[in-house]
């Protein structure tokens, strides 16, 4: 079994940051480019903005990173990245667009010189002279997570901020980036570390019973709550609590959400009193919340509560080189680091096809097929053609049960992470693709792993 092999381009792109040449033993450091955008036409002609930050949400609203006075663009109308050494704009689900230079675009590289018109404003983007330094943890691990990229020093610097604090911390990236992972190492390194760790999966139930999950029920509040029962936010009393798949909660459920960001409190079903609650709230998803936002389907004053500390986890694409770090933590996890083809894995042959492989199912796929090597002791060996899919070997020493069994379960996972990947990882939409309810679908993305 292996992985597809991406060819490695030698036209590939650095690290977005630039990162000083250190000797052993000194700090490391990273820098970005400082970005310039200056107003053109009547509103503000030759106003200029400066900013020198990886991401900047700009649009109307006076909690964007850059605020612009137009009555026709959007609260957050979308945003420049700095991907692989150049920006990046990104709609975000506005209700007049993102052009560039005359062009409507969703998503498209920003070059200097280009013409960006949000709503009524039109804007300049140019490149400045100016490199700022990109703040940066110097451990290359924190908690559960291993890696001592750029991108993942990054991320552990403001990992370590929310640690030492009680803030609520809102975790964005892609499925398999190891959000939960990060969620877990949050609490494991704050002074919470000896309380409750209770997750909340947001798109697992309906609301109804979402919300008796989260807000827990006095006895007889509805059909079949024969007893009383307490929520996620108390059993979680001096601890964290992680919202998982934030993006998916009801809109109706939302405005009790903000009470208990905004007063520490909860209110059970069935019940008139109020209960404080001493938790740390961590949320995540792999939706753009931004986009929601817009469209009226996540409530802005919800999405300010919980983005007090924003984590973007990064596709494990852009940080390969932690690949042979993740491989062995994997390794250990599963206790075998001397087999053949853990060895293979680890430092041997094997590890090229590792470091080229794309891998959309980010460190989540890693480990799978690094498991998977390893039960079955078969080496990743490309498959013929030059297309290796992971598809399992006809083994004619096995009962036609057991390999039918290992076709169907490989079948259904690549079904599922290409449904996933045409939805934009959203699961309410893959299950209607599928013809299946929303529970049924996460029941299957968890026996695939996927979730």
């Amino acid at each position: 079994m292996s992985p597809p092999l991406d060819p490695p381009d030698p036209r590939d792109p650095p690290d977005p940051r630039t990162t000083e040449a250190l000797a052993p033993g000194a700090p490391v450091r990273a820098h970005v480019r400082e970005h310039r955008l200056t107003v053109v036409g009547e509103h503000g002609d030759g106003e200029v903005h400066v900013f020198a930050r990886e991401r900047t949400v700009i649009g109307a609203d006076a909690r964007a990173d850059l605020v612009l006075d137009d009555p026709a663009m959007s609260r957050l109308h979308c945003e420049i990245r700095i991907v692989d050494g150049a920006a990046v704009v990104r709609d975000l689900g506005s209700r007049n667009g993102t052009t560039i230079d005359h062009v409507q675009v969703l998503e498209a590289p920003l070059r200097p010189g280009a013409t960006l018109t949000l709503g009524r404003t039109r804007l300049r983007f140019d490149v400045g002279a100016r490199d700022v330094e990109v703040p940066l943890a110097q451990r290359d691990r924190f908690g559960r997570l291993r890696g001592g990229s750029i991108a993942m020093r990054a991320v552990y610097h403001v990992l370590e901020a929310a640690a030492a604090s009680a803030a609520t911390v809102l975790l964005l990236g892609e499925s398999g980036t190891g959000k939960d992972v990060a969620a877990e190492s949050i609490h494991a390194e704050s002074a919470r570390r000896d309380g409750p760790f209770v997750v909340v999966d947001c798109g697992a139930l309906p609301g109804g019973l979402l919300e008796a999950e989260l807000f827990g029920h006095e006895a007889g509040a509805f059909t079949g709550a024969t007893t009383a029962r307490a929520g996620a936010f108390e059993a979680a009393s001096g601890g964290t609590v992680l919202l998982d798949e934030i993006g998916e909660l009801p809109l109706e459920l939302q405005p009790k959400l903000l009470g208990v960001l905004e007063r520490r409190e909860v209110q059970r079903l069935g019940s008139a009193r109020r209960i404080p609650v001493d938790v740390r709230i961590v949320a995540a998803t792999n939706r753009a919340l931004e986009a929601e936002v817009n469209a009226r389907r996540f409530r802005s004053d919800l999405y300010y509560r919980l983005a007090v500390l924003v984590v973007r986890m990064p596709p494990l694409r852009e940080r390969t080189g932690d690949i042979p770090a993740l491989v062995e933590a994997i390794l250990d996890q599963l206790g075998d680091r001397t087999s053949p083809v853990a060895r293979a894995l680890a430092g041997g042959e094997l590890l090229p096809e590792l470091m080229r492989h794309g891998w959309p199912g980010n460190v989540r796929e890693l480990r799978n097929y690094v498991e998977a090597c390893v039960v079955r002791q078969e080496r990743a060996l490309a498959a013929p053609g030059g297309e290796a899919d992971g598809a399992p070997l006809i083994d004619v020493t096995q009962p036609l049960r057991v390999v039918r069994d290992r076709w169907v379960r490989h079948v259904e996972r690549r079904y599922l992470e290409q449904l996933l990947a045409a939805h934009g990882g959203n699961v309410s939409a893959a299950a209607r693709a599928a013809g299946v309810d929303r529970v049924h679908m996460h029941r299957l993305l968890h026996r695939a792993g996927l979730r």
